[in-house]
């Protein structure tokens, strides 16, 4: 049995660990066996409401491991001193020493076990004992007691981010009625947890459990807010911290503490666990893992009095992978991470669907009959890159790209009016067909400023109108922060905080406006000042995000730079590390249907990319490239990764995260909307507008449209791209089956059936003509034997069978998606 001796010092423990494990292993192979490794392999449990997880992991010959933390047998020598369950969790009951045994199969190990602390316990302390059973059984989330207005009259602070006030309310407010020091098994806090009288939150505590033991023992002693040999919680150590593991099983996690002077404790029982990918691994409250077959990779963030850290779980698949050629270095990132989880990528799209794929993705528009067939038979082999960097300066790219940055900053007529939506989204367009270094596209953005009514960026100042909203937009958009939640409480899986929020806003407390005499507003800065925490009532110096306070100008300098030039000079520093990853994921996710970091604008520690070693490097590419956009989108375009087809093989038909294929995307509906125009040879007829305007190209948001507002057009009320509605429903395939107005355009006299059909051009001519409209491809054998029967019914006219012709392929899955 291998230990850690006792003299070793108590942060090396994870050393040891580790150690053991090498040695397990090594062992193993020499032998031709596999030896399970516990951890930790000695125990000293302090205190009547202590606990220890125990870990049993085995070593398999295919490099991953096997949790045996719930299939071995535990037993305690002396079953006075302490007790085991069956999922390895041991408790004290009375001090001494013993030893825990555990058995798997004919392999057995002892630990040695030291309960000590149990006759004259340590008192318990309100932040460091109490707070976290709080928070574990939700009595403190923002459905129950954590709301605003409390619950049924208690109200605790969100997640426990104020102690001061949660010990008042739950010791003095409501009369003191809450608790009951005397008899503290018939207080109120105690009879409502443990559900003996009504409670609408159910049971939370178990009677004469630990946490039950603990909560009366709290008010017995006093109930007292802190005690002084109470330490605060300064990180986590999880193990383990990354592991591969086989289809169908699960694992345990460890959770412990560590204060200021590097004391360690157990507290799994009090830690909070979430996944970011529960396809591939979900944990429960206990901090076991279950795992499935989808294969990828998950982090698990572990939570615990404002404190996180993750762990990694992988779940590789026996396949052997043998990629396709590799076009730039995208794909060899997404090839080694493919190849180490054994999945093989589908095969490369042929040239139709990369055709239609690429016009969709890049301009918002279907390539024309003659685009189709003039590419498709264009025996060039470079004709795929000629064709992305053709795209990227047509100007439908920087109509589709204005109309979906002007989503994204709420360019909303009903706030700025018509002449502000039309200037801002012009001079979006501008910027984007100039090809704008992004990182000056931005700092634009943060310093606009003058009349509303000019082309800039300054009408979203009408929308964003307070420091604390251009504080949550700004982050969320271009930073990938939500830091919203830190404005009221500890953001619950990052280390923002309310001092973060306001040093934030604080950037923006400068930015005034003031109606002219004319028309329009006029954006401007003053001096500003820095915002109060809500709390302290504190100054809060503004900053950007983890970075130290802005140092005043000096007031001798003529240059004065405004609070939001400060921040310019912040987001645009080559050390931000915020800025670069957020636009990267952004392009990634349109492109290909999801970001390395999903949700798009989450980008945090907690969260991390899918692939970490590509969004490492698609990062440093666009700062070296000078923040080029259109340098990075061909980049993504041109990769092996972007073509691939989305018909799935066996081993990657469950692969939702590694882009082993292409997704099928439901066709936002500006440009849906056109491309059933340019179908059938009628464009939409917009309330207002000119004929011939395009969908992508209309400004006004607030358009009654009722195409529109079934196929998820956004009303820009929130900078989230969430907004916009991307998954189909009923609603859509009636309308796209029975409209009016869809059979309008299929009918109508000028549209391209009655042209088709009035034509001298073969039945099979026809035929083609529109599979290449619709689908950028020719129709195969199948399909055009199947299109020839409409035709052949002797009563229905010609104009009548390429009608019925068009309407079915416009219903068609293929038509509606992108894939």
């Amino acid at each position: 049995m291998l230990r850690q001796p006792s003299n070793a010092p108590q942060n090396n423990l994870w050393l040891y660990a580790f150690a053991a494990c090498f040695v397990w292993s090594f062992t193993s192979h020499a032998l031709g066996q596999s030896t399970p490794i516990v951890f930790p392999n000695e125990v000293s449990l302090t205190g009547p409401e202590s606990s220890q997880q125990f870990v049993v992991n085995q070593r398999l010959e295919n490099g991953r491991t096997s949790d045996l933390t719930r299939v071995v047998e535990y037993s305690v020598s002396d079953t006075a001193i302490a007790t085991v369950n069956s999922h390895g969790m041991l408790v004290p009951l009375q001090e001494g020493e013993t030893q825990l045994l555990i058995r798997h199969g004919q392999w057995s190990q002892q630990i040695p076990i030291k309960i000590q602390g149990i006759e004259s316990p340590t008192p318990v302390d309100f932040r460091g004992d109490i707070q976290p059973i709080l928070t574990k059984a939700a009595c403190n989330s923002g459905g129950c007691h954590g709301k605003a207005e409390g619950q049924n009259g208690f109200k605790l602070s969100v997640f426990a981010f104020d102690d001061t006030f949660d010990h008042d309310s739950i010791t003095r407010h409501g009369r003191g009625r809450r608790i009951n020091i005397a008899a503290p098994e018939s207080s109120l806090l105690i009879r409502k947890a443990t559900g003996l009288i009504p409670h609408g939150g159910g049971r939370k505590v178990s009677v004469n459990g630990l946490w039950y033991k603990q909560l009366t023992r709290w008010i017995k002693e006093g109930a007292a807010f802190d005690s002084e040999s109470s330490q605060r919680t300064t990180r986590l150590d999880v193990y383990p911290k990354l592991m591969e593991v086989k289809p169908d099983s699960g694992l345990q996690l460890q959770v412990f503490a560590v204060d200021e002077n590097g004391n360690r404790r157990c507290v799994t029982r009090e830690a909070e666990f979430f996944s970011n990918a529960e396809a591939v691994a979900r944990p429960d409250e206990d901090g076991w893992v279950h795992v499935d077959n989808v294969p990828g990779e998950a982090a698990i963030l572990v939570r615990y009095r404002g404190q996180i850290e993750t762990a990694r779980i992988r779940l590789p698949q026996e396949f052997e992978v043998t990629p396709p050629k590799s076009n730039n270095e995208i794909d060899d990132h997404v090839w080694t991470r493919l190849s180490s989880l054994g999945i093989q990528p589908s095969h490369v799209a042929d040239d139709a669907v990369f055709l239609r794929r690429v016009y969709l993705d890049t301009i918002g528009t279907l390539p024309t009959i003659e685009e189709s067939r003039r590419f498709l038979t264009d025996p060039s082999a470079d004709k795929r890159s000629t064709l992305i960097a053709t795209l990227l300066e047509r100007p439908e790219y920087a109509d589709y790209w204005a109309m979906k940055w002007a989503d994204i900053l709420r360019v909303d007529r009903e706030i700025i009016k018509s002449p502000g939506t039309i200037a801002m989204t012009r001079w979006l367009r501008s910027q984007l067909a100039a090809n704008r270094p992004y990182d000056e596209f931005v700092s634009d953005i943060v310093t606009a400023q003058g009349n509303t009514n000019s082309e800039s960026a300054a009408a979203m100042y009408l929308v964003h109108n307070d420091p604390e909203k251009l504080a949550r937009s700004v982050s969320q958009v271009f930073l990938g922060v939500r830091i919203e939640c830190a404005q009221c409480h500890q953001h619950p899986f990052e280390r923002w905080g309310q001092e973060d929020y306001f040093a934030f806003a604080g950037f923006f407390s400068g930015v005034k406006n003031k109606k002219l005499p004319a028309a329009g507003t006029k954006i401007y800065d003053d001096a500003g000042a820095d915002l109060k925490h809500p709390r302290t009532g504190e100054s809060v110096p503004f900053a950007g995000l983890g970075s130290p306070a802005v140092q005043p100008p000096d007031s001798e300098s003529p240059l004065q730079v405004s609070r939001r030039q400060a921040l310019s000079e912040w987001i645009k520093d080559k050390d931000n590390p915020f800025l670069a990853p957020m636009i990267v994921n952004r392009l990634w996710a349109h492109y290909f249907g999801r970001g390395l970091v999903d949700p798009v604008d989450d980008i945090r520690e907690t969260n991390p990319a899918s692939n970490e070693p590509l969004m490492e490097y698609l990062t440093g590419y666009l700062k070296s490239n000078q923040f080029d956009l259109k340098k990075l989108t061909a980049l993504m375009l041109n990769s092996t990764t972007y073509q691939l087809s989305s018909i799935t093989n066996d081993s990657n038909i469950q692969d939702g995260q590694n882009f082993s294929h292409a997704s099928w995307r439901s066709l936002p509906a500006e440009v849906l909307l056109d491309a059933i125009s340019q179908v059938t040879g009628v464009p939409e007829d917009f309330n207002g507008w000119p004929s011939g305007y395009r969908a992508i190209e209309i400004w006004d948001n607030r358009m009654p449209n009722y195409f529109f507002r079934v196929f998820g057009k956004p009303q820009r009320v929130s900078v989230c791209e969430c907004e916009r509605g991307s998954e189909p429903s009923i609603a859509q395939a009636l309308h796209l089956m029975n409209a009016p107005e869809s059979i309008a355009k299929i009918r109508h006299r000028q549209g391209t059936a009655r042209l088709l059909a009035n034509s001298q051009s073969t039945d099979d001519e026809i035929i083609e003509s529109l599979y290449l409209a619709c689908f950028s491809r020719f129709p195969n054998a199948d399909e055009m034997q199947l299109m020839r029967t409409a035709f052949s019914d002797p009563g229905v006219e010609r104009k009548e069978a390429v009608e019925d012709i068009v309407w079915a392929l416009l219903n068609s899955r293929e038509f509606v998606f992108n894939h």
